[in-house]
């Protein structure tokens, strides 16, 4: 098993110590069942994305401290459908590799499907703060009423959607972007799924009319998705530019290029994986089950935020570096 799991990988490097041992290898087995059956990568993409999104109606139920066990048990069932999102989520990358049933629309799925499932989470989480929040009127001294807690609401709303695209939206897709760039260093072009703007704006010029619409609109987000993560990593990119232009094309690198660059790009991975799923999910499991939801909005932007920050700033340096010794 130990062979064909790890060709079903896309590394081991950029995997954290969690889903390496434990999720990738459940997630296997859950590949070869879906193989076994013909069922396309995609498929189970779009089922996990169905699978997250229903977990907003038990987390916006769940509550302990107001609704006793019937509300510990939403937070409970809601968790384990999130955990059952992500493993899909896994396996849907894994059941392409194992079947090579790779395809432009489903690296795009897979780059949205947490999106997908948090933002109907976020918004259930404000429902949930809506028709409860005695402890945090009580910490902050505010008189219980009816105008208060629309406008407490509409502060935690504003939060959610802080919480969501400047937090999540944008931390994932760094994450993401990170994940791609080591591989490419480690794998090459064709290890990896490290792709462009520019290459996604001429692949959507070449769409038909008689192109898929939903292929159309999904493509035509992703150009802003790749577009986004090159603004975030300005240095990064002057590598690579100076890096073609020195050696023509990126398939030109020398290796002992591209292993000072892995050298110097696995511990900031490391600290990257704590802005995936994992890491992320285990506080806002936390904050859900203590009945203090709004305060995982704060804890995205701030603590989160501060991560992201870390990870992009070293990996930024080193990039820097490398590209003033070209």
């Amino acid at each position: 098993m130990n062979e064909e799991f790890n060709k079903t990988l896309k590394s081991a490097e950029t995997e954290d110590w969690l889903d390496l041992h434990v999720v990738r290898p459940f997630c296997y087995w859950w590949a070869v069942f879906f193989a076994k059956f013909d069922i396309h990568p995609n498929t189970v993409t779009i089922w996990s994305m169905i699978i997250g999104a229903a977990a907003a109606i038990f987390f916006g139920c769940g509550s302990w401290y107001y609704s006793g066990t019937w509300g510990l048990w939403m937070n409970i069932i809601a968790i384990l459908l999130l955990c059952l999102a992500d493993i899909f989520d896994c396996t849907d990358g894994q059941l392409a590799r194992m079947t090579g049933k790779k395809s432009r629309l489903g690296r795009i799925l897979d780059g949205v499907a947490g999106f997908v499932w948090f933002l109907p989470i976020y918004h259930a989480l404000v429902y949930r703060f809506f028709l409860h929040h005695d402890i945090e009127f009580a910490w902050l001294g505010i008189e219980n009423n009816e105008t208060n807690t629309w406008i407490a609401t509409l502060v935690a709303w504003a939060l959610g959607w802080i919480s969501g695209l400047a937090g999540l939206a944008a931390q994932q897709r760094l994450a993401d972007y990170y994940i791609q760039v080591h591989l490419f260093f480690l794998k090459g072009e064709k290890g990896s799924e490290l792709d462009n703007s520019r290459q996604q704006q001429e692949t959507y010029d070449k769409m038909t009319k008689d192109t898929p619409l939903v292929e159309r609109v999904f493509q035509k987000s992703y150009i802003d998705y790749t577009k986004k993560q090159e603004n975030k990593t300005p240095e990064f990119q002057r590598l690579m530019a100076k890096l073609r232009e020195k050696y023509g094309s990126t398939d030109n690198i020398p290796q002992e290029f591209r292993d000072e660059f892995r050298k110097l790009s696995l511990p900031v991975i490391k600290w990257n994986g704590l802005l995936t799923f994992n890491f992320r999910s285990a506080w806002l499991f936390l904050f859900c089950l203590l009945d203090l939801p709004v305060l995982y909005f704060l804890w995205e932007i701030v603590g989160m935020g501060l991560l992201t920050w870390y990870v992009n700033h070293r990996h930024e340096t080193f990039c820097r570096q490398l590209a003033d010794k070209l």
